[in-house]
């Protein structure tokens, strides 16, 4: 079998197709968390802390060069390295969110399955041993 019918079968399986729309929705997905973690909660949470601007927040490593203001874009377009901690913070916020999303979907596909009955289990069957000793209890009886 060549190379690009080896291929062929394996993109083709179900999995991988599946994987691929679950990459591509989640990456759509990521982009919506993204945006209700920059636009809908970090601003509540900057107004709680006094109005912070978690982007903005940095530490400056190196030295900075004269007349290059003290903002991160233009700290990083000067090639001063610049520690910028608050990147992280919106982005732990942003991963906190969406694995928390991700738990509730879960649990709920989980309760979903849950609430269909179990089936009965089956009988045990029953030992040689134990029919061959009933037949000779009935044969007796009679």
């Amino acid at each position: 079998m060549g190379m690009m019918q080896e291929f062929k079968e394996f993109a083709v399986k179900g999995n991988v197709i599946d994987l691929a729309v679950g990459v591509i929705i989640g990456g759509a997905f990521g982009k919506i968390v993204d945006s209700v973690v920059a636009d809908l909660i970090m601003p509540v949470v900057g107004l709680v802390f006094g109005r912070l601007d978690f982007s903005n927040l940095f530490v400056v490593l190196g030295t900075v060069p004269a007349g290059v203001p003290n903002t991160l874009d233009a700290l990083r377009k000067a090639g001063v390295p610049v520690l910028a901690y608050g990147n992280f913070i919106t982005i732990a916020v942003n991963f906190a969110i969406l694995a928390f999303i991700i738990f509730m979907m879960v649990k709920q596909i989980n309760r979903l399955k849950r609430s269909e009955p179990a089936p009965a289990p089956a009988a045990p069957a029953t030992p040689e041993d134990v029919m061959l000793l009933r037949e000779i209890r009935d044969s007796l009886k009679k």
